[in-house]
């Protein structure tokens, strides 16, 4: 790493923001220096390494050939700085961080979490809610739930709760639906990107019927959940994803068939990390608050699942 030397950090910070962020006066906000300062950082840098980063040009500061790709390996490193810096800053017994994925945090983790605050005051939850997968050996994240498979590489990924697939609706809707064969009647709301299918649905449960005639389709399960609280049609659910509108009833399960999906909820840690107390705490209280509230979602005949699907990432 000798030839850090001969280039100054302050310089190569400018390089990347300004090739991030793309104009000086960006730049000089978040660096907190002013514009022709980093003019000249950025122009020392070149010097120093000998290449021109970028060119100068009426519309502004556009990366050369050679700058483009050298810029993007400033922020991947940059990145990695952060997060180090991040995990040296993190308060392992106040705060627990989590990653999480956005339906579970909305739909099931909101609505419960007063109870885990009034139990364990002393811990504070700091709730990251994205799909982007996180690398949890960099990084200030302390435990991920996500859904999948199982089995990913690079983690340690512990079971807590299968996935199950049920029909729900609106209680007005339900009203026509008495037997299987009156859901071949009823709009479905369907979320376009789950296989999960109503045919595999019918099938695994033993139901020889048409599925549910398509009404409309979205790319976002929470909209799907929203599409038939106002009854807009019957939705393949989970425990996560409806559990608290069943409970206030406003939707309802019209068959106790719950059949599995292949998929299931795991804790996600970074591997050969000694578990602090924070994060023994919360799995303790997920595990305890699926059994009390009857398995999540659960009461009813669950089937187990004949064909695993398509993999999910942690």
């Amino acid at each position: 790493m000798r030839n850090l030397n001969v280039v100054h950090l302050n310089g190569l910070r400018a390089l990347e923001a300004v090739g991030r962020l793309g104009s000086l006066q960006a730049a000089a906000d978040e660096l907190g220096v002013t514009a022709g300062a980093v003019s000249q950082q950025v122009i020392r840098a070149e010097e120093q390494l000998g290449r021109a980063i970028f060119e100068r040009l009426p519309r502004g500061m556009q990366p050369t050939a050679f700058g483009a790709p050298f810029l993007a390996r400033l922020s991947a490193a940059f990145r990695e700085l952060s997060e180090a810096v991040a995990t040296a800053q993190r308060r392992d017994d106040a705060i627990l961080t989590i990653s999480v994925a956005p339906i579970f945090a909305s739909r099931w983790l909101i609505h419960r979490i007063d109870r885990f605050s009034a139990a364990h005051p002393d811990i504070g939850l700091r709730i990251e809610a994205t799909t982007r997968l996180v690398d949890l050996a960099r990084s200030d994240v302390d435990l991920a739930i996500r859904v999948g498979p199982g089995g990913w590489p690079g983690v340690t990924a512990e079971f807590f709760m299968p996935q199950v697939m049920f029909p729900v609706c609106a209680p007005a809707l339900a009203e026509a639906i008495r037997t299987p064969g009156d859901l071949s009647a009823q709009p479905a709301v369907v979320d376009g990107n789950d296989a999960f299918t109503w045919e595999r649905w019918l099938a695994a449960a033993g139901f020889d019927v048409a599925p549910p005639k398509v009404r409309h389709v979205f790319s976002d399960a929470s909209l799907c959940l929203d599409a038939a609280l106002a009854g807009q049609g019957v939705l393949l659910a989970w425990p996560v994803l409806a559990s608290w509108a069943l409970k206030e009833g406003r939707l309802v399960a019209p068959f106790p068939i719950r059949v599995e999906t292949g998929m299931g909820y795991y804790f996600v840690t970074a591997p050969g990390v000694p578990e602090p107390r924070k994060v023994a705490v919360f799995k303790d209280w997920v595990r305890r608050t699926i059994e009390a509230e009857e398995g999540g979602g659960f009461a009813g005949r669950v089937i187990p699942a004949r064909k695993a699907a398509s993999p999910s990432s942690p």
